[in-house]
């Protein structure tokens, strides 16, 4: 059996930004957008389970964000995750990736050893690819990157197969080890029915503190009794569960400076006419090699 923690994110859904969520500094106001599970940290999550469903053990997924971000772990649940945390700090807030690689380690470390760690190749409101590497680094352990298929897990070892320019790499490495992957690797399960009926309830600690701010009848200490219970209760972890330096965390953390932000505002410019015919089609050919467009 292996046991696999997967590194998951929600994300804003940046497929259709307009200049509404655009904020005058030209960066983009998250409030505007709908939270969206990010894909790459989905098919993660698939190859995790494909790992449970071949050799046993257990797989968890760990989610580092706002409360809100309760809302993916549940899709994780949903798909067939065993466990989910929840590390989430208004300490963690304007983490660049060193600050957010050093927070994952040390939840990593507090929930328990795991052969395989997954995570996504990079998110799509970041794009930097280096949350996944940065981890292994601080977990001191192998990682391979760009990882599409894992190809066989033994004794205490795994081959896999990396992508790399104009062709693929098979690399083998001891266990535990960090495997990024590629969004085209997999294709991720649908939600169980069964399980979305059996964990839609499922809630955090933060959530189970606002049922009881609303209702002078409940008591949070009660409902986390009741929900660890029924296996409904999502932990939360937060700077003080994880005994880590708040120095190092959020903006004090993050040695990442933006230098300039620059809204690039594109407009036409003055329609021109081609002739439908063959020097039309060449003259426009010309045009575009002119402006190296084409060629």
């Amino acid at each position: 059996m292996y046991n696999s923690i997967v590194l998951v994110k929600q994300v804003p859904d940046t497929t259709n930004i307009s200049g509404q969520v655009m904020k005058e500094d030209g960066t983009v106001n998250r409030s505007k957008l709908p939270a969206i599970f990010n894909f790459e940290d989905r098919v993660a999550l698939e190859f995790a389970l494909q790992v449970k469903d071949r050799c046993g053990g257990k797989v968890i997924a760990v989610t580092m964000g706002p409360p809100r971000a309760s809302d993916v772990l549940r899709e994780c649940l949903y798909m067939g995750a065993d466990e989910a945390y929840l590390i989430t700090d208004r300490k963690f807030a304007g983490a660049d990736t060193l600050a957010t690689s050093y927070v994952l380690s040390e939840a990593i470390k507090k929930i328990g050893s795991a052969d395989l760690i997954f995570a996504g190749r990079q998110a799509i409101d970041g794009d930097t690819a280096q949350v996944g590497p940065q981890t292994a680094e601080k977990l001191g352990i192998p990682q391979i990157t760009y990882v599409e298929e894992i190809l066989d897990i033994s004794e205490r070892t795994v081959r896999v197969k990396k992508k790399i320019d104009g062709g693929y790499e098979i690399l083998e490495s001891q266990l535990p080890v960090l495997l990024t992957v590629l969004k085209d690797a997999a294709e991720p399960r649908p939600f169980s029915a069964k399980r979305l009926m059996a964990y839609k309830g499922a809630k955090s600690l933060l959530e189970l503190e606002k049922l009881a701010e609303g209702n002078s009848l409940l008591y949070t200490d009660k409902l986390v009794y009741e929900y660890k219970n029924r296996s409904l209760f999502i932990p939360t972890l937060t700077a003080e569960d994880l005994h880590i330096d708040v120095a190092r965390c959020g903006i004090k953390g993050s040695p990442t400076k933006v230098y300039e932000v620059e809204s690039v505002v594109l407009t036409g410019s003055k329609p021109m006419r081609f002739e439908n015919s063959k020097a039309g089609m060449l003259s426009l050919v010309d045009m575009l090699m002119e402006d190296r467009i084409l060629g």
